[in-house]
């Protein structure tokens, strides 16, 4: 159990570092919201690859993906989420 946690929380921190070098611009977010954001981007990897390839190895719905997917889902959901936030900025001024 202690192995899983650590696996998910190094490929959170791989894939959200990566994607922020992806994602052009200055993204203001801490060493443990790029984790979240890889760990996230890992579930919506998995989705994604469940939703086009209709297979997934556990056979689930939501399952954690490889590193590929889990990059390309993190930075759609930090595209998404500098998107929110400057729209939520913008608002307020």
């Amino acid at each position: 159990m202690l192995g899983l946690i650590i696996t998910i929380v190094v490929v959170g921190l791989i894939a959200g570092a990566i994607a922020r070098l992806i994602v052009p611009g200055k993204q203001d977010i801490s060493i443990l919201m790029t984790i979240v954001l890889g760990i996230v981007g890992s579930f919506i990897g998995g989705f994604l690859g469940y939703v086009i390839f209709h297979k997934d190895a556990g056979g689930g719905f939501l399952q954690p993906s490889g590193i590929i997917g889990s990059i390309i889902g993190a930075v759609i959901a930090l595209l998404i989420w500098t998107r929110v936030g400057n729209r939520r900025s913008s608002v307020r001024a």
